[in-house]
């Protein structure tokens, strides 16, 4: 609990995107285009794409993310997957922005974010460790180890 207090602190600290990934913040009424819920309540879940052209789309949490670059056509009907130039995830921890494609994500732990089970995001393998551990968690993936129906089992309570 303590660590979390000392990051909180050391992050109101820095400029937006300061020490992690640059990705923008989500404006006060952007909403999640999977979920429809304003992303800027919940920024210690935050998620983002960037295209290549810099247009940018939060999601509140790692959860709707994936659902998102699963069928983006679907969720935004005028830009292609292979457009993405940058994906950020907030790291549980340090709640700074880190590259998703980087990330460590636990799942099946006792934490919930906004949309229920999720993947909580983490920086390193020992953080992701660390966090199994303490919460209970049943695995750690990287970003490529999940799977399109992932997201639809931990909506489910599903963690296998």
């Amino acid at each position: 609990m303590r660590r979390l207090f000392v990051a909180f602190l050391f992050a109101l600290a820095l400029p937006a995107g300061a020490g992690g990934f640059s990705v923008p913040d989500p404006a006060p009424r952007d909403l999640c285009p999977v979920c429809g819920m304003v992303v800027s309540k919940y920024p210690a879940w935050t998620a983002t794409v960037v295209y290549q052209d810099g247009h940018a789309h939060h999601f509140d949490g790692a959860k709707d993310l994936f659902k998102y670059l699963f069928d983006v056509s679907r969720y935004a009907k005028n830009h292609r997957a292979r457009d993405i130039a940058r994906i950020g995830v907030t790291d549980y921890y340090e709640l700074k922005r880190i590259d998703a494609r980087q990330a460590y994500f636990v799942i099946g732990s006792d934490v919930l974010g906004p949309m229920g089970h999720e993947l909580i995001p983490l920086a390193s393998r020992a953080d992701a460790e660390e966090f199994l551990r303490d919460h209970h968690g049943r695995r750690i993936l990287r970003f490529d180890e999940v799977k399109r129906d992932l997201p639809a089992k931990l909506d489910a309570g599903r963690f296998d």
